[in-house]
């Protein structure tokens, strides 16, 4: 199993957020091993399928189908999934792809430097205010922090108000619709200086 975070932000109100490499692990493996950890795929099915994740299209996916799409992301070298964590405890997923190879292939054009992200934060009884700004927050700082990324490029599901509402907050501009085989997405940029701007840094 990864532990080691790749990278860690401290929030103000909130407390240590981190993220490390999705474990691709079939839950299987790790329930043979005396007290071990509960494989990733078994806690993030758990929340892709939950009511709450609709927007994340795997509603009807079982264990093993999680199983399978987290180890292939693994094994893709365009597309990556990280854990996320809010002081140590697993609470929000993170993808990031190469737009110019995953998800808006004929439907964007790519430039040097642009980076595609997904996140998805878990299913609680307990909201916490401002949690999904400050999830969305250390993703963001986490991808700007590679030198390389110029801009983030996003398209989520046209009816996710809440997400558009949380994407327009940290920078993002709504370029145009696009209609993608399993939705009509708004498809959004945030530049590294749209994203310092809407923090009050730039």
């Amino acid at each position: 199993m990864t532990d080691a975070p790749l990278f860690t932000r401290t929030d103000a109100a909130l407390g240590t957020f981190a993220l490390r490499p999705v474990d691709p692990s079939p839950s299987s493996q790790l329930r043979s091993s005396r007290g071990g950890p509960i494989a990733d795929a078994a806690l993030l099915h758990g929340w892709v399928t939950h009511p709450k994740a609709v927007f994340w299209l795997m509603q009807d996916c079982d264990l093993p189908d999680v199983e399978k799409e987290f180890a292939r992301i693994a094994a893709d070298p365009h597309h990556d999934a990280f854990l996320g964590l809010h002081n140590g405890t697993p609470a929000f997923l993170m993808e990031r792809y190469d737009p110019a190879h995953r998800e808006l292939v004929g439907i964007h054009t790519a430039e040097p430097g642009d980076v595609g992200m997904h996140f998805l934060t878990a299913p609680t009884a307990t909201p916490v205010h401002g949690f999904t700004r400050a999830v969305l927050t250390t993703v963001m700082d986490m991808l700007f922090d590679d030198p390389a990324t110029r801009r983030v490029v996003v398209e989520p599901d046209t009816r996710n108000t809440a997400v558009h509402t949380l994407n327009k907050a940290v920078g993002f501009e709504i370029l145009r619709t696009v209609s993608l085989p399993s939705k009509d997405a708004y498809l959004s940029t945030c530049t590294r200086d749209q994203y310092l701007a809407a923090r009050g840094e730039n």
